[in-house]
């Protein structure tokens, strides 16, 4: 058990080892779902609205402009949340408390949880849109491969997503079975052991008469010995 604390980390206040940690699942799947939120609302920022004879900008997704704001919303939010989940990754192992340690896996397994269903809608929504979008709407095809770009890799983040969340899963399931073997004073609180309850602790010894006597009858006459 040494060097394994609760929920698949080290123990509290062991050496961080960065070559380690980034050979992770969880961090490679961490760092592909970021690139991926990066490439969505990337994508729509930069080549996600076209203006047709006028000024005003249109998004390539049936000029719904909802349709734009949705993608540069999941996928910033994605980016956003990898940050700070890959963040708490690297201080994790310095969390002491396992009630914390607890806490954070399970804001993980929600957050995942939810954002891969938001992925899944995203998808579905954007991907519902461009089909409505008719050539005459993007001349030149303007901003098409954005668009296709931003749908494909919403696909893809559902299944980093996914992973992410069954990482957590397994995480959070590795804790509450060590949980079992580490020492309460994780928490802060002194193991304190406790005292016996032996129904044996206090015996009493009734008096044994010495070996080898034999009772004697007090009201026997005293016989003179024959020499």
């Amino acid at each position: 058990m040494d060097g394994v604390g609760s929920f698949g980390a080290g123990r509290a206040g062991a050496a961080f080892d960065p070559i380690a940690f980034v050979q992770q699942p969880t961090t490679i799947l961490r760092i592909v779902a970021w690139i991926f939120s990066i490439v969505v609302f990337g994508s729509i920022v930069n080549e996600g609205y076209i203006n047709i004879g006028s000024e005003r900008l249109y998004c390539v997704y049936n000029k719904n402009n909802d349709a734009c704001n949705f993608g540069i919303t999941i996928g910033l939010l994605a980016f956003l949340a990898c940050i700070f989940f890959f963040v708490l990754d690297v201080k994790f192992q310095q969390i002491s408390s396992i009630k914390d340690r607890k806490k954070a896996v399970m804001l993980e397994i929600g957050f995942s949880g939810f954002w891969t269903f938001m992925w899944f809608v995203s998808f579905c929504f954007l991907a519902n849109q461009w089909s409505r979008t008719t050539p005459d709407e993007l001349p030149l095809n303007q901003g098409a491969d954005a668009a296709r770009a931003a749908i494909a890799f919403s696909f893809f983040s559902i299944f980093t997503w996914a992973g992410l969340t069954v990482r957590a899963v397994q995480k959070f399931l590795l804790g509450t079975d060590m949980s079992l073997f580490t020492t309460e004073h994780l928490d802060g609180n002194a193991t304190v052991q406790p005292y016996p309850t032996s129904t044996e602790a206090e015996t009493t010894d009734t008096y044994q008469s010495p070996p080898f006597t034999e009772n004697l009858d007090s009201t026997a006459p005293y016989q003179v010995p024959i020499y």
